[in-house]
């Protein structure tokens, strides 16, 4: 769970991709807010920006865990180091992993080099084959509670 105090570490979850305003997305492809809290995000109170964190970060992990398997959380904090890129402490590796790998995927010569493997069900599979298939869940997940939450 993320702490409140935490959160003054990290002002946005917006990893450099933003579809919402490059495209008009009403969920942006790259982390995975709504349009209307990329456009609000600095209007809004810490307990708000704690919600959209923890909602990122439960859909995220039950994505990812199952097409991926952390082997070494230590070595993928270490390249994310490296490739200088933020990722917030509380948020789960898996949070961590998706950001790292939908900015800098093209970088990454093995998982084994950030500490992660496929699972067995995705093994066969190339990791932009496994990405897309993370990003086409996601965004069901988040149209599914965009829909039931926020759609009048």
């Amino acid at each position: 769970m993320i702490e409140l105090s935490a959160m003054n570490q990290l002002k946005t979850p917006c990893i450099g991709i933003c579809s919402t305003t490059s495209f008009g997305d009403k969920i942006c492809r790259g982390c995975k807010r709504f349009s209307h809290e990329v456009i609000s995000w600095n209007t809004y109170s810490e307990q708000e920006k704690l919600a959209v964190f923890s909602r990122i970060d439960l859909l995220t992990e039950q994505i990812l865990r199952n097409k991926f398997r952390i082997v070494s959380v230590q070595k993928l904090q270490d390249v994310m180091q490296d490739f200088r890129f933020f990722y917030h402490p509380d948020l789960s590796p898996y949070c961590w992993l998706h950001g790292l790998l939908q900015k800098y995927a093209y970088r990454i010569q093995s998982l084994n080099e950030i500490g992660v493997e496929l699972m067995p069900e995705v093994r066969h599979s190339s990791l932009d084959e496994v990405m897309s298939l993370i990003n086409d869940d996601l965004q069901l997940l988040s149209e599914a509670h965009y829909q039931r939450y926020f759609q009048r």
